[in-house]
């Protein structure tokens, strides 16, 4: 692996005699050293139960029957039906013993969406907002901060302000909703025109309060939106039959492959949601179900960023709310569980092929070496090049926010 950086490599040559293989070489030197750029979030909504996907224990009691099958990395194994993610784990590390102290859906999303628990005096800001906040624009047009199939609580902006809010859109095979006028050309310039006149008449003597609505700009950025090619990166459709076939036919693996094709236009941040993980009742064939639709659309999410040359610019976090119960209750299901849960980490340069943290394969003892979400969050900054204690201002207030108060994994960071 190179290990020189371009500014180096032009430096001590001279850089006039570079050859262009030369330059390409120094580049890619370059390129290899920057922080990525985009977060991808797999969200399990729901809570997924940790023994049937990312932490199986075969031949146990608490296993319930629940296999477990060998992947590309040594030593990992995951639940049976992750065939296709298993010969990607070379890529994906996991987090085996994450703990929370939220055990409601809502306040348990909260938690693992924002990095903090919920807080009657401030609603912080998940993940994605704070990236879009943090990261430059680049020249998108479209919205930075998307969420395909969102879900009851989607991500949001919080104290950063609405404009932050993620975008959000159902399945990518359908009409994207709100982007295309509902009259002809003509017509929609002679409206443009009459609401110019309005708004003109109503700054008229407020100037400043007309400034301070953010309309204009709003609408213009909107504007911009719906006359922008861009907006071809949600339509999944222009990919050849056999990408989208890898992904899998489903509403979710169809979000997957728009994931990807909203990174490659800048986009900073994509949350594709996959529901249905709250198993009280019938736990294992739920999660039968579910798996076949996850399986293949997280490995060709990873292989096809691999492909691409995105995978280092892109963190991929794959998880849900809590886990579930060890024990498996009357109805065949097991119930909610925050103490000693998995998420699975791919992508950005974080070390890949990992299994961090233990849970107890008799479902009583606290998982060794817990993880909180907080972790998990100042993992994904440090990885994006960003201060995790870098402190932000709620407005009004003027309170300091942190973006993370957690400690990055430094078993995972390169």
């Amino acid at each position: 692996m190179l290990t020189v950086s371009r500014r180096w490599f032009l430096g001590a040559a001279g850089a006039g005699w570079l050859t262009p293989v030369g330059e390409l070489l120094a580049r890619q030197a370059e390129r290899s050293r920057e922080p990525a750029r985009s977060v991808i979030l797999l969200w399990l909504a729901g809570g997924p139960s940790q023994l049937e996907t990312f932490d199986p224990h075969p031949g146990s009691a608490i296993a319930g029957g629940t296999r477990a099958i060998e992947t590309a990395a040594k030593g990992v194994r995951l639940a049976e039906g992750f065939e296709r993610l298993a010969d990607r784990m070379g890529s994906v590390s996991l987090l085996r013993s994450m703990v929370s102290k939220e055990g409601d859906h809502e306040r348990g999303t909260y938690m693992m969406k924002t990095g903090y628990r919920p807080d009657p005096s401030l609603v912080h800001a998940s993940i994605g907002a704070v990236c879009c906040h943090e990261l430059p624009a680049v020249g998108t047009d479209i919205p930075r901060h998307v969420s395909i199939l969102a879900g009851q609580w989607p991500s949001r902006g919080g104290y950063l302000g609405a404009e932050y809010d993620a975008f959000q859109v159902d399945d990518p095979r359908g009409k994207l909703p709100d982007v295309s006028s509902p009259v002809d050309a003509l017509r929609e310039r002679a409206r443009v025109q009459d609401l110019e006149v309005v708004e003109r008449a109503f700054a008229k003597g407020r100037r400043s309060i007309a400034r301070a609505t953010l309309h204009g700009e709003t609408l213009s950025r909107a504007r911009l939106m719906m006359s922008s090619e861009q907006l071809r990166a949600f339509d999944v459709s222009r990919e050849p039959a056999g990408v989208v076939d890898e992904y899998g036919d489903t509403p979710f693996g169809r979000g997957c492959l728009a994931a990807r094709r909203l990174i490659e236009v800048g986009v900073r941040c994509v949350e594709v949601t996959l529901s249905g993980w709250d198993s009280h009742v019938n736990n294992h064939e739920i999660h039968r179900k579910l798996v076949k639709q996850l399986d293949p659309a997280f490995a060709a999410l990873l292989r096809d960023l691999e492909r691409r040359e995105l995978l280092d610019r892109t963190v991929v976090l794959c998880g849900g709310e809590f886990g579930r119960t060890p024990k498996i209750n009357p109805l065949g299901g097991r119930d909610h569980w925050p103490t000693g849960f998995s998420v699975a980490l791919a992508g950005g340069r974080l070390r890949g092929g990992l299994a961090l943290g233990e849970t107890d394969p008799a479902g009583l003892k606290d998982p060794a070496r817990p993880i909180p979400a907080q972790d998990v969050h100042a993992t994904i900054f440090k990885a994006l090049g960003l201060d995790p204690l870098k402190e932000n201002f709620a407005p009004v207030t003027g309170r300091p926010v942190k973006l993370s108060e957690g400690t990055p994994i430094r078993e995972l960071l390169a």
